[in-house]
């Protein structure tokens, strides 16, 4: 009752898209305009403008302007690499017996890569089940480099500061989990109860996730291998490509055409998600995860604004946590990269953040459904006719 009590707020449910999936498009009445998580990522396009002449400028170099440019640099980094969503959701027990007969050779190459990632991480071997984990770790965010083009004139902006930060992360089968991230003075609360997935942020509120109950990305880069190992179940197996000097197996899964329309909102389109695994082959480790979502927007003036965001992370430092080895420190470095069809102009913004794990443990006494309940006005918009 207590834990219950403690998430009934009064916070607006608003949707969600945690890897900026699709731009909040204008309301026609200003009196009615929202703000979406868009709103971030747009604004910090607007503070870079371009000139009649071809030259760029920042919108103001005072004191207050650079206060205001590296808190809207926070927001960006903490809307895109702060808890962003896996593309689509886990699948069944992962280490339940592969069954060939029928599967294309792409399909069952890719179960047997996922089967020797399991036995790699001792989940084959497990002689109890996991029925939730606690983590917390370091985060270092390195804010906002952005490349403009316009025709001819490129121009590089920005600076590579820094903020550091901290997490908590729980986690509860089957797909509850929990996060609270604080970097600067910045904090974002995400969650999912198993149905729901929202998030809550200072500057947007509360957001109630769209379209599959997907899991925390967090989760899959080391964290959790079962999850990482459900999402690649009928994964296809790409062949193999290199990750510095390590050879790997490249598996890919997408999110299907009925997901990412149940995804879109408004006039926003989402196209694509895509999820790329690189499994080592000497270690059967994962060491490398991608992901790749693409949004089409149309604007006022009959143009085509295409969002384009790339999350890129290295996985590392692989230790054994009560006999499953757990991924301890890695590196993810995210694009967003804005086009359009009939304008020359684009925008490549870069961010990066680099994460270590400090503490991991399975099977935490105490822990319920409670501490998994979403907020109050998202509780009761589900249960509401």
């Amino acid at each position: 009752m207590g834990s219950r009590a403690r998430w009934r707020q009064s916070w607006a449910p608003q949707p969600l898209t945690p890897l900026m999936e699709g731009p909040g498009p204008e309301m026609q009445e200003e009196g009615t305009k929202k703000e979406s998580s868009w709103e971030v990522i747009r604004e910090w396009f607007r503070t870079q403008k371009i000139s009649p002449s071809g030259s760029f400028s920042q919108s103001s170099s005072s004191f207050y302007g650079t206060i205001h440019a590296k808190t809207q640099d926070l927001r960006l980094l903490l809307g895109v690499l702060g808890c962003p969503l896996a593309p689509i959701p886990s699948a069944h027990d992962p280490t339940l017996s592969i069954h060939i007969k029928d599967t294309p050779f792409e399909t069952s190459t890719a179960k047997y890569i996922i089967q020797q990632y399991l036995a790699a991480t001792g989940c084959l071997k497990q002689q109890k089940d996991t029925k939730n984990m606690y983590a917390t770790g370091m985060v270092k965010m390195i804010c906002c480099e952005t490349e403009i083009s316009s025709g001819k004139n490129v121009k590089c902006l920005g600076t590579r500061s820094s903020e550091n930060g901290c997490f908590v992360l729980w986690q509860m089968q089957p797909g509850m989990w929990s996060l609270e991230l604080v970097v600067g003075d910045h904090k974002v609360v995400a969650g999912s109860n198993g149905k729901t997935v929202w998030r809550h942020t200072p500057w947007l509120g509360t957001h109630a996730a769209k379209g599959p109950q997907r899991p925390l990305r967090r989760l899959i880069q080391g964290l959790d291998p079962k999850t990482t190992a459900s999402l690649f179940t009928n994964a296809q197996c790409l062949g193999e490509n290199r990750i510095g000097t390590v050879d790997c197996f490249v598996l890919k899964v997408s999110a299907d055409r009925a997901a990412v329309v149940e995804r879109s909102e408004g006039p926003a389109e989402v196209i694509r998600h895509i999820l790329y695994g690189y499994f080592c082959q000497k270690s059967g480790l994962l060491i490398y995860l991608e992901d790749s979502h693409l949004t089409r927007v149309p604007t006022q003036d009959n143009d085509t604004v295409y969002w384009e965001t790339t999350i890129g992370s290295s996985i590392g430092d692989y230790r054994d946590v009560d006999g499953i080895l757990i991924a301890h420190q890695g590196r993810s470095v995210a694009t967003v990269f804005r086009f359009g069809e009939l304008s020359m102009q684009h925008s490549r913004t870069r961010m990066e953040e680099i994460w270590t794990i400090d503490d991991v443990m399975f099977n935490v006494p105490g822990l319920s459904m409670d501490h998994f309940i979403p907020p109050a006005d998202i509780f009761d918009n589900i249960n509401s006719p």
